[in-house]
């Protein structure tokens, strides 16, 4: 790819930056198709990132892995696509083409509309490793060599990388294992682009680089939030352009004349779509006012903007139908309620809830009715967990930084921490976690010290959440409180059984020596009752 791309720059070699298309092109267009759910804009996505990359290939880094810049850029555009494109008249589109997409299997139905969030989530090097491996589809040893590391360190890197990934889906109700994952990814994650989409992005971006005029790059950057007729027509003027070599400025002016007849033409198309889709927009978008203000009280851009774009994709996927537009409306209500029932109960919060979205709150809601204490607190178990959780992988990006500038050292106090973090963390939520020994939470393998919360806000749901030197994971609380305990109680009852193993808890209550052992299973009775 580097040497592609050195080509182009050195040589302005079209025949090597065709070639670089053809490699990824199949990689950006999923990309953008799982993010606005169009082939049509997807297609112009994968355009406008092509375009980019002929426009910004001679200052790539030399150690830049081309999967990876080229997976960020295709969803940072399809943020900007989404936005600057007429929100009624997109979402009607892009709903009636979800509505005729054919399904793909079960696991990735559940998988697709996640994935890229997920490999976003993971670090560059992780995210590089899992791109190349099962998005490219290249062997251990080609991602050893374009990674700089040997085949055993690749092989850990990617095998870390997809537990990461299991891990994210899990959190968000998806369970899979990572054997599973890796064959539904390989299988879905690349699918093939239009036949000769490679060829017209070519002709397309190379042509963007050759405009010497103001005006005409301001009327290409106009292309891209274009319908998709207008896009096509003006995509192959363009075409016509860069093979003549005709890029003075008459043409240009030409170019949008025909551009604002177009938009002019389509005007009455517009009106008829609004009024039969009127009563269908009035409900999606209340929704979408609701997760763009959420948006703009976070502080990080790049995070508001993600979480514009998950809001217009919620938007869309409402406006399928009339039964998901009431199904959210059912969840919003829902939402409302969880909060109310957090102000009736602030032992129940945890300041780690500051960092959560509108969907992790939609999230926490939508499969459950809410008709029963038990409902409640499952549901704000679900929140705290997911607001940890984020803290965690800050926490994990903190330590690994840690260890990169102090050589391998464990930290021992959050001060010694608090310069590696991205941001300000809140001290409300350090006062809610501790340094201290693998055996606070045993047998979870990361290292012979861990950063974990204290305690539990509801030992009977709240997971456990443990970081150390060697990843992080997470196990519920009573199983970390009474493990230890509880074992002995077991092989009592075994060595008392012939080998047998308990069908019910209760059974061990005679086994029971010590006050702890004694609780420990009074609460795993408990658990088991409101798990029915």
């Amino acid at each position: 790819d580097l040497e592609l791309l050195r080509q182009f720059t050195r040589d302005h070699s079209q025949a090597a930056f065709t070639a670089l298309v053809q490699r990824h092109v199949n990689l950006v267009y999923s990309v953008a198709l799982r993010q606005v759910r169009s082939p049509q804009l997807a297609e112009e996505i994968a355009q406008s990132v092509f375009a980019d990359l002929a426009r910004d290939a001679a200052k790539l880094k030399p150690d830049t892995v081309l999967v990876a810049w080229l997976h960020s850029v295709t969803r940072r555009t399809a943020v900007d696509v989404i936005r600057k494109e007429s929100r009624r008249q997109l979402r009607e589109q892009l709903a009636y083409e979800m509505n005729i997409t054919n399904a793909p299997d079960a696991s990735w139905q559940h998988i697709e509309p996640l994935l890229d969030e997920a490999v976003a989530e993971l670090d560059e090097t992780d995210r590089a490793a899992v791109l190349l491996r099962y998005f490219e589809n290249q062997s251990l040893r080609a991602v050893g060599q374009q990674l700089g590391v040997s085949d055993d360190a690749a092989q850990k890197r990617v095998s870390r990388a997809v537990e990461r990934l299991r891990e994210f889906f899990a959190k968000r109700g998806v369970s899979v294992g990572a054997g599973g994952l890796v064959v539904v990814i390989s299988a879905n994650a690349v699918q093939a682009a239009p036949a000769g989409l490679a060829v017209t992005i070519s002709a397309a971006a190379l042509a963007g680089t050759a405009a010497t005029t103001s005006t005409f790059i301001a009327a290409t950057t106009k292309t891209i939030a274009m319908t998709t007729l207008q896009k096509t027509l003006v995509t192959a003027t363009l075409a016509v352009l860069a093979g003549a070599g005709i890029y003075e400025a008459r043409q240009a002016a030409q170019l949008r004349d025909q551009v604002q007849t177009l938009q002019q033409q389509q005007a009455p198309l517009t009106e008829q779509i609004q009024q039969l889709q009127k009563e269908r927009d009035t409900a999606t978008n209340r929704l979408a006012g609701l997760l763009v203000e959420n948006s703009r009280l976070k502080s990080n851009p790049n995070q508001s903007e993600l979480l514009k774009l998950r809001g217009e994709v919620s938007v869309l996927k409402n406006a399928a139908n009339d039964s998901t537009a009431t199904a959210a409306k059912a969840w919003l209500a829902r939402v409302a309620q969880l909060k109310q029932r957090l102000a009736q109960t602030p032992e129940s919060n945890i300041p780690e809830l500051q960092l959560l979205s509108e969907e992790d709150w939609l999230a926490a809601v939508k499969d459950r009715n809410l008709n029963s204490d038990i409902e409640y607190r499952r549901a704000l178990s679900t929140l705290r967990c997911a607001g940890e959780n984020m803290f965690a992988s800050k926490v994990q990006n903190a330590l690994q930084k840690f260890y990169k500038d102090k050589g391998k050292q464990f930290p021992t106090d959050f001060s010694q921490l608090q310069p590696y973090f991205d941001s300000t963390v809140d001290e409300a939520i350090l006062r809610r976690w501790e340094i201290t020994s693998s055996k606070t939470v045993p047998n979870l393998g990361f290292g012979p010290m861990l950063i974990t919360q204290k305690a539990a806000v509801d030992d009977m749901f709240d997971q456990r959440i443990a970081i150390g030197e060697n990843g992080m994971g997470s196990t519920d609380f009573l199983s970390s409180e009474y493990r230890s305990a509880l074992q002995s109680v077991y092989k009592a009852y075994s060595a008392a059984n012939n080998g047998q193993n308990p069908t019910d808890v209760s059974e061990l209550l005679p086994y029971a020596t010590t006050p702890e052992q004694q609780t420990g299973i009074q609460k795993w009775m408990q658990r088991k009752l409101l798990d029915k």
